[in-house]
């Protein structure tokens, strides 16, 4: 998603999305241990939407 979509959002949906988003990665990286991860470039996405939530969290603070 773009950054400007996260702004919109209240503290706590960004909580909740960056806890979703999270679990998410979890799992990618499980499947990419068991060799059934279908799109390598997914790990990648997820962990920069995470840095793109905590950024904007860091920076309402």
């Amino acid at each position: 998603m773009k950054a400007q979509h996260y702004r919109e959002m209240s503290p706590d949906e960004l909580q909740g999305k960056l806890e979703e988003l999270q679990r998410h990665l979890f799992d990618l990286r499980s499947q990419a241990v068991t060799e059934k991860l279908q799109d390598s470039k997914a790990v990648i996405n997820v962990r920069r939407d995470i840095a793109r939530i905590k950024t904007i969290i860091h920076q309402s603070q």
